[in-house]
Order: structure tokens, then C-alpha cells, then sequence
């Protein structure tokens, strides 16, 4: 057997698992889960440890509710690189959907001091804490009585208080830091794995985080639970429009998406064009994430249209995501408008402008999944044109 048929046959396995991962997307895509999995599993048969592999499956097995196991992927995606980006975002919705709110926003706040850019991580962490706060209750609804040792807090108060500008987190500091000194509990883990210990200290993390970006945003002033005359003074009137937009879409785009995923593309649509209707009402000066909340508005109703057969409506509102995330420079949101509007190409057999659009998208695409993807279909293309070089390249 010469060399150079040898060559070719080392190169079969990775033939077939590029292909495998690739089918496991593009199921994933169509809402086909269980056929996605078994596409990841078999190319995870080739190679066991891929990240990217193990991503793909986790997130189908989010959608079929089978989050141990999605857990599990994703907590292996970690093991050489604790800082990969999509492992920590697929830990953290696997925590969520656990029920397990606080472990989950510890990782949402990992992965967005990471990429602070990335949406979903600020989108995580917002209903992170909202899930926190409807398990846990609002504070006013919590009765205290000053009765006991109450000598620990006369110490408190005659030392030093330089954190006292934490305002709102001074309580959630202290409370972590007397939490560490607790060596039986720093010493165990929780039921998903993790160290106490590191889920601790990466809180106190997030706290600091919190208070330096608060601290950056807005002027002194105090933060407790003061009269609300006291509340006005420190702070502009408030106006109809939301202060945090993601408290929308948090609502409004898991509504979209499930309508969407389920085939009824036409209320997916219709919910779409009612948030968007509320959004343009904003003012920038309210809500400085506008634009980026307009062109997501625009994809989802892009992709309504094309399962609608809307194409050019389709293709004119992807265009417009598109020319939103230029202005507001966000690669995230640039890279889904260029593969939405090549898909339409080529859905539509202008296979010329598919390239030409997939190929913009290259270099914005981090994650090796997509990317395998991304070299799939531009393939694909080419094998439509007849240029087999550029097909095999």
C-alpha cells in the first residue's frame, strides 16, 4: 500500500465526523433534537473529547428536557479549557433549567466577564435573577425582629467601613465572606458537581464586578431601601418605556422562538411584529441597547417569513439585522445576519450570493461547530456550481 493511499485513508474518520458534526446542526436547526443527538453521539464515537461535539449535544438535550445529561456535556467541554465561552453559557443553561438559579448565574457571569459583548449572557443573568427573586421573594415581604446576640453587629458598625459604598451588595458581601469561613461547608460540593469553595469565591467575583460597574454608571447616591422621596432625588424621573429592555425579551423572545421551533411560524410572526411595534417606541436615550434589540426583532421575524415563503420580505428584514449590528458593531449579531441572508440564496438557487455572504461570515465565527457547519454548506455550494476544487478545499 503506497503513502499516499494511506494519507487517504487517516483522512476517512475526520471526513465522516465533520460530517456527522454538521448533520447534528443542521438537525438541530430543523427542531429535529433526537436526530441531532444520535448524529453528535455517533461523531463523538470518533472523537470523544470534542467541545464543539459536546456543545451541539448538549443543547439538544436541553430542548428535550433531559438536563442531566445536558449538564454533563457541557461540564466535560470544560475540562481542558475552564474559559471556553460556549461550554460556560451551556453549564449555566443547564444549571437554570435545573432550578439550581444561583449556580447558574455565577456561570452566566462568568461567561459575560469573558464576552462582555455576547447577549445571552446578559439575557441569563437577567433571568437568573428574576428566578432567584420569584423562589426567593421580594425582601419587603420578609418580617425581622431584633431580638438575640446582637453584639456581632455593634462590632460591625465601630470598624472601619470602607465598603460601605457598596450600597445594595454590602449585605451580600459580608454574608460570602463569613460563608468561606464555614470550612465544613467550603469543603463540600453541590449536586452538580461543584466546589462550594469556587462557586463562593466566584460569587464575591460577580459582586465586585457589580458594584465597579455600578460605580462607573451612576453617581453616588444611597442605594438601600430608602423613602421614595429620597429615590427621586438621586435618580430622573422614570418614563413608560422599560429601564432594562432584556426584561421584554426575556418574555417575549422565548415565546417567539418556542412558536417558531413548534411550526407555527405565523404567531411566531405575529409576536414578533407586536414587541417590535413596543421597541420603536423607545427612545435611545431609555434604552441605549435599541438597535440591538431591533435587529433581533428582525431575525426572528426574517426566519417567520421563510418558513412562511416569504422570501423577499424575508431577505429585506435579515438585511436590516444586519445593517443594525454594522452600526452597532456587534459580530455576534452580524455573523446570524450573514448566515440567515446566505441561507435565503440559497434556498433560493442564487448560489453565487450564498458564497458570497458565507464567506463574510467566516472570520466572525469563534465556535468550531459552526464553523464546521459554515465549511459544509459554502461545499456544498460549490458542488452546485460544479467547481469540485474549491468544493474539496
Amino acid at each position: 500500500m503506497s503513502d499516499q493511499d494511506l494519507d487517504h485513508d487517516d483522512q476517512k474518520p475526520k471526513g465522516v465526523f465533520f460530517t456527522l458534526l454538521a448533520d447534528g446542526n443542521w438537525l438541530y436547526r430543523k427542531a429535529k433534537y433526537k436526530n441531532a443527538i444520535d448524529a453528535y453521539t455517533k461523531a463523538l464515537t470518533l472523537k470523544p473529547d470534542d467541545r464543539t461535539c459536546l456543545v451541539g449535544r448538549s443543547r439538544c438535550y436541553l430542548k428535550t428536557d433531559q438536563y442531566e445529561n445536558a449538564l454533563e456535556d457541557a461540564e466535560t467541554s470544560l475540562v481542558e479549557d475552564k474559559t471556553y465561552v460556549e461550554g460556560l453559557y451551556q453549564k449555566a443553561e443547564a444549571l437554570y433549567y435545573m432550578g439550581e438559579f444561583e449556580f447558574a448565574l455565577v456561570f452566566y457571569h462568568r461567561g459575560q466577564n469573558l464576552r462582555p459583548q455576547i447577549e445571552k449572557f446578559r439575557l441569563g443573568i437577567q433571568k437568573a435573577q428574576e428566578a432567584i427573586e420569584n423562589s426567593v421573594g421580594s425582601p419587603s415581604s420578609v418580617k425581622l425582629e431584633i431580638k438575640g446576640d446582637l453584639s456581632f453587629f455593634q462590632e460591625d458598625q465601630e470598624r472601619a467601613q470602607p465598603i460601605t459604598q457598596l450600597g445594595e451588595f454590602d449585605s451580600d458581601k459580608k454574608f460570602l465572606e463569613n460563608l468561606l469561613k464555614d470550612q465544613g461547608l467550603v469543603k463540600g460540593r453541590t449536586k452538580s458537581g461543584e466546589q462550594m469553595q469556587d462557586v463562593i469565591q466566584s460569587c464575591l467575583i460577580s459582586v465586585d464586578t457589580c458594584t465597579e460597574f455600578l460605580n462607573q454608571m451612576t453617581p453616588f447616591c444611597p442605594r438601600g431601601r430608602e423613602s421614595k422621596h429620597m429615590q427621586q432625588k438621586c435618580s430622573k424621573p422614570q418614563h413608560n418605556a422599560p429601564s432594562e429592555p432584556t426584561h421584554l425579551l426575556l418574555k417575549s423572545l422565548d415565546g417567539i422562538d418556542a412558536e417558531l421551533a413548534s411550526g407555527n411560524a405565523e404567531e411566531s410572526l405575529k409576536k414578533a411584529e407586536e414587541v417590535m411595534k413596543i421597541v420603536q417606541e423607545w427612545s435611545e436615550k431609555e434604552v441605549p441597547t435599541k438597535k440591538e434589540v431591533l435587529g433581533r426583532l428582525h431575525s426572528c421575524i426574517g426566519n417567520a417569513l421563510v418558513e412562511l415563503g416569504d422570501m423577499d420580505k424575508a431577505l429585506d428584514h435579515h438585511q436590516k439585522d444586519l445593517d443594525l449590528a454594522k452600526q452597532c458593531k456587534l459580530p455576534d449579531a452580524m455573523s446570524r445576519a450573514l448566515e440567515n441572508i446566505g441561507r435565503i440564496f440559497a434556498q433560493t438557487g442564487r448560489i453565487s450570493q450564498a458564497i458570497e455572504f458565507w464567506e463574510k461570515k467566516i472570520p466572525l465565527v469563534c465556535g468550531g461547530l459552526e464553523k464546521a457547519w459554515l465549511f459544509h454548506e459554502i461545499g456544498w455550494c460549490y458542488m452546485e456550481l460544479s467547481y469540485h476544487d474549491e468544493a474539496r478545499d
